[in-house]
């Protein structure tokens, strides 16, 4: 029998290697590039990087953050999103252990880091990823214990419905366009993987941390309120949040509110 050690350890360095193929996703697919062609490469100098360059974390330390090719900087994002994706795979581990569930999970998670990477960084989110994420998710409530495919449909239509609803108000209060079309998509994903009882909290969550986050930035750079903040790296967080923390945080708040007791 392997040591209990053995199983967290493989999970981890599992989620780092896969983290490794999301930072490609995360580099080529705002440029419609191939994922899969050509193999690695550094876009300063083309210099093909072999498999001994390519160990996530490990690579980058004893290259110092350098190209070997060229010696140009290589971005923090590569072992960032790398350690990021180790440590979901693990606590993803912890919580489901191996199930279909971690399974699953931890497909929609990897989505969702590189949805918040690139809408950060160039503000939309890959319909290749929110679309395909509905199919998907849709698709898995079929087969995973205590969810079902009614569920999950009903959390497409209230994700994608309610963000819809909102920006169809603020754009006739407005004149202007408040919510992407990417955030309503990720929202619909985030219901087909989680289910229905999931998109309150999460367009709860992600609000209320959005606003104290924008405020902040809006405070601290002296701009108005028309700075644009992309919003899926927040519907990300709160995903997150529900996931692991969910039923317990809306369990207290039913109780704090006295809904709980009736």
């Amino acid at each position: 029998m392997p040591p209990p050690i053995l199983f967290p350890a493989f999970t981890f360095i599992f989620g780092m290697l896969v983290g490794s193929f999301l930072n490609v996703c995360i580099c080529r697919m705002p440029k419609d590039e191939s994922i899969v062609f050509p193999p690695s490469h550094c876009p300063q100098c083309s210099y093909q990087i072999p498999w001994y360059d390519n160990i996530p974390v490990v690579s980058y330390l004893l290259l110092r953050g350098k190209c070997r090719g060229c010696d140009a900087r290589i971005s923090l994002q590569y072992p960032l999103v790398e350690l990021l994706n180790g440590t979901l795979s693990l606590l993803l581990f912890l919580r489901f252990g191996t199930t279909p569930a971690f399974a699953v999970l931890f497909l929609f998670c990897s989505a969702l880091v590189v949805i918040t990477f690139i809408d950060i960084e160039h503000q939309i989110i890959p319909d290749e990823i929110s679309l395909s994420g509905i199919l998907v998710g849709f698709f898995f409530s079929f087969f995973l214990k205590g969810h079902s495919w009614i569920n999950s449909l009903l959390g497409i239509l209230l994700g994608g419905g309610s963000l819809l609803l909102v920006a169809y108000v603020y754009q006739r209060l407005t004149g202007k366009d408040g919510m992407g079309g990417g955030d309503i998509k990720l929202l619909a994903m985030m219901g087909a993987f989680l289910g229905w009882k999931a998109v309150p909290f999460i367009i709860f969550a992600s609000s209320l941390v959005g606003s104290i986050v924008g405020v902040s930035i809006m405070l601290l750079q002296k701009k108005d309120a028309r700075l644009a903040i992309p919003f899926g790296p927040y519907l990300a967080f709160a995903a997150l949040v529900y996931i692991f923390y969910g039923k317990p945080l809306i369990s207290w708040y039913l109780e704090l509110s006295g809904f709980g007791q009736r």
